[in-house]
């Protein structure tokens, strides 16, 4: 039998080459058992409830299939807070297990839905995610697999109304986020960073990695509105949370490239790249290197880019290699084969930003009218469109698209004074929570997704 940390190694690479499915037995099911067994280091809580979790499954009576589940979740944790992949790895073998004991179970079925999902697989996803709330009781957890799963393919309309179930099942920091993007890629930042304090306001101590990340969140949204000392009083907030969270420490980071602090930003960044070697997180410490001086280390970290970056994320690689001129066939290609999976404004974006770098107008402004079809809040889409628009010849609409960008007036409003694609009608732009009565000790609250 091949080591465990080989087996794991070809498997990711497999998958990453597009060459492994999440259902697809990888090794036999005798060594996915082994595999979940390995001890972990015992560096933090999650690890600490890893090891409990394989102790009682080595047990005589333990190797159940509700065991299983809970191992498979502490594992996506843990990938969660390590940024780690290979820990999903082990959370699908936990699924797998599981299957095995107890068949097509709920709880089974939403374990295996989340880690389609945290491996880009959002057609099998979207498949669960129906399997579950057509056969299952109303549950939060299945409206939010299924939310997440229409929101990733760009489904946004159909999203809206699974979202407003799960938040009407029950208000709680996961649910305020995922209101609160929604909210976000529909133009309606004002609501979004509303939510996410409803969701800060949610969060506990007791779960630091959700805590960490709540903040996170909120960080974004501000530093998409120009908040900047908002947005880094939230990133550090959430870093006392958990110290060194890649997630935390890269809003950070890039609030500190926006304020032109480089050289406090390269650190943060070369700690979350050790950790998280995904293209975004590399390609933001050598725009951060360059900028505080070392070629050094922005030539080392964009070799690693470019060596590793199509399989690690083929979007954002297309993305840099358009941005930087480089391989821009590749970079296309890249980008359009995304778009088979995952039809959202971003990847319209990247496709849009490619085909500008190719010199295809036509399919340029195409798609980023595609991109700014929702009136997300996001500066990239507008710098992308303000480029695209000048290149094409109308530079005033060039100029209004670069307006937006610079003060980030990424509303529907603003997008409509540029004439891009449908638009959302809102009576109100903040959230309808209703508020507690006097003697309502825990209210039922329910908010509008729309």
């Amino acid at each position: 039998m091949l080591p465990f940390r080989v087996l794991l190694v070809f498997c990711l690479s497999s998958f990453l080459a597009g060459k492994v499915s999440l259902a697809e037995p990888v090794i036999s099911l005798a060594e996915a058992k082994a595999a979940v067994q390995n001890a972990p280091t015992g560096r933090n809580a999650t690890e600490a409830k890893i090891a409990e979790l394989q102790k009682r499954i080595g047990t005589t009576h333990g190797a159940t299939a509700p065991l299983f589940v809970q191992l498979g979740w502490a594992y996506v944790s843990e990938a969660r807070v390590t940024s780690d992949p290979g820990y999903y790895k082990q959370a699908e073998f936990c699924g797998r297990i599981a299957t095995e004991i107890a068949g097509d179970d709920a709880d089974v079925l939403l374990l295996q839905g989340h880690l389609a999902h945290a491996m880009h697989r959002f057609g099998e996803m979207e498949t669960v995610a129906r399997k579950l709330v057509t056969t299952e009781r109303p549950r939060w957890g299945n409206e939010a697999l299924l939310g997440d799963a229409l929101m990733e393919q760009g489904k946004l309309a159909e999203a809206i109304p699974v979202y407003q179930r799960m938040i009407d099942l029950r208000p709680c920091l996961q649910t305020y986020a995922r209101v609160a993007n929604l909210r976000w890629l529909k133009g309606d930042l004002l609501g979004a960073k509303e939510l996410m304090l409803l969701a800060v306001e949610a969060s506990s101590s007791r779960d630091p990695e959700s805590a960490a990340w709540a903040y996170a969140r909120p960080a974004f949204y501000q530093l998409q509105g120009g908040e900047s000392a908002n947005a880094e009083r939230s990133a550090r907030r959430g870093l006392e949370f958990l110290p060194n969270y890649p997630a935390g420490e890269i809003i950070l980071a890039k609030n500190l490239l926006t304020t032109g602090r480089p050289a406090e930003a390269v650190p943060l960044l070369q700690r979350a790249s050790e950790t998280s070697p995904l293209p975004e997180t590399q390609w933001l410490l050598a725009d951060a290197a360059r900028a505080a001086g070392d070629a050094k280390l922005a030539d080392q970290t964009e070799g690693l880019l470019r060596a590793h970056g199509s399989s690690e994320d083929a979007r954002t690689f297309s993305l840099f290699l358009a941005s930087r001129g480089e391989e821009k066939a590749r970079a296309i290609e890249l980008a359009a084969a995304e778009l088979e999976n995952r039809r959202d404004i971003f990847t319209h974006d990247a496709v849009a930003w490619a085909a500008l770098a190719t010199n295809d107008q036509p399919l340029a402004q195409k798609e980023i009218a595609l991109a700014l079809a929702e009136g997300t809040s996001e500066a990239r889409l507008f710098y992308h469109a303000g480029k695209i628009s000048l290149a094409g010849g109308r530079p005033a609409e060039s100029g209004r698209l670069v307006f937006a960008r610079e003060k980030n007036r990424a509303n529907a409003a603003a997008i409509r004074a540029i004439g891009f694609g449908e638009r959302i009608k809102r009576k109100s732009s903040r959230p309808k929570i209703r508020s507690p009565g006097p003697k309502q000790a825990k209210p039922e609250r329910k908010t509008k997704t729309k």
